[in-house]
């Protein structure tokens, strides 16, 4: 009988959580033959970039090998607990179902699966056990992560040998190109896919482009930064998907948002990539480009500590003027300040770059990805 997991999600940001919940649940399934049920709050979200999902059924038909599940407020429904339990970023189990966790002669696996940080004390928070107050369950805290003491990074086991074979198919990402609606590569053209939050400095960049000398190629996904585009431009009204835009320098495609594989496509096919939050963060570095993150906004500025933790590790290995320029790039982007001059003077450190985004992936993989931590964590809870 395969072994059950029971993942809890409520969606914060309408992608970041879920993303990285669904993306976990179908590689639980798919290379470990687990039965996975995915209990999810909102589904109409999640329909978003999972179009075969119906969000009006509680109990979908399986969608990729994983049994999804709405989870209600209220009224949750009366169901067995898995062998492992994971609750996505801390969000709290419902009462019944941990009723039924205690009712098991053994006890789950228990598992809150945290948020992706690079800071010094992940490590020595992570696997730590905290004994429930009341009950007889023990949760583990379980810390994605870059080093070698942490728990990983999502990656399926296919995905590089997948991206490799996308990047060296020239006809293939014409073909691509074409079903999008934008025209092949013109020789000195840069490709640049933008999909971030809300921002000063990305208006500011796209008016800095827009004036420069360099063609930029800019493909836009349905999204939070929309508002931005049209105030940078000068639109009226927010472009749709399908639009082109055309200032200056800058050509601008903005794009339907899509499925999670199609997501992936697009990244391996720019040369610079901008994403956001945790779920595209990764994906990004798995694409072998370039990319610049729009971390998510927290109090008192915290999210530029972990951005600062990010970037010391990514950058270690780079030349002094390779590390200055992505630093000033990152730093000025999420400090909402004016990044046109940094932007203009990239392309003396994109070389060095592009190579080293080609061999970070390899070194965040030598000791297994997350699905493949975690298998083993809980292994020996098992046992």
């Amino acid at each position: 009988m395969a072994q059950r997991w029971d993942i809890f999600c409520t969606v914060i940001d309408n992608y970041g959580d879920i993303g990285v919940t669904w993306r976990l649940a179908r590689q639980l399934a798919h290379e470990y033959g687990f039965a996975v049920r995915l209990w999810v709050d909102d589904l109409a979200s999640f329909a978003r970039i999972a179009p075969g999902l119906q969000p009006a059924l509680a109990q979908q038909q399986q969608l990729d090998g994983v049994d999804i599940r709405h989870w209600p407020t209220q009224d949750f429904p009366a169901t067995d607990a898995a062998d492992v339990v994971i609750e996505a970023f801390g969000c709290p189990l419902p009462d019944s179902y941990l009723a039924a966790m205690v009712g098991r002669a053994r006890k789950p696996v228990w598992i809150n699966l945290e948020y992706l940080s690079a800071e010094d004390w992940v490590a020595g928070c992570h696997g730590l056990a905290s004994p429930h107050p009341q009950l007889p369950l023990t949760k583990h805290f379980y810390f994605p992560g870059f080093g070698d003491d942490t728990g990983g990074l999502l990656c399926e086991r296919a995905l590089p040998a997948q991206r490799d074979a996308w990047q060296a198919d020239t006809a293939g990402q014409d073909a691509y190109w074409q079903q999008l609606g934008v025209p092949p590569r013109h020789a000195g053209e840069l490709r640049v896919s933008l999909f971030c939050y809300e921002s000063a400095a990305a208006r500011q960049w796209l008016a800095s482009c827009a004036a420069g000398s360099q063609p930029l190629r800019l493909l836009v996904p349905q999204g939070k930064v929309l508002p931005d585009v049209a105030a940078a431009l000068g639109l009226a009204q927010l472009p749709q998907a399908g639009d082109v835009l055309q200032r200056g320098a800058l050509t601008l495609h903005v794009l339907p948002l899509t499925d999670q594989h199609g997501y992936d496509r697009l990244l391996w096919s720019c040369d610079i990539n901008i994403v956001r939050g945790e779920d595209s963060f990764v994906r990004a570095q798995w694409a072998a480009r370039p990319f610049l993150w729009h971390i998510y906004r927290q109090d008192e500025d915290a999210h530029l500590v972990k951005l600062e933790a990010f970037l010391q590790r990514y950058s270690a290995a780079l030349s002094p003027a390779a590390r200055q320029q992505i630093h000033a790039l990152w730093q000025g982007w999420n400090r909402e300040q004016d990044i046109g001059q940094v932007w203009q003077t990239l392309p003396a450190v994109l070389a060095e770059w592009q190579h080293h985004a080609r061999s970070w992936p390899q070194m965040q993989l030598r000791h297994g990805d997350l699905a493949t931590r975690l298998v083993q964590f809980t292994e020996k809870q098992l046992q």
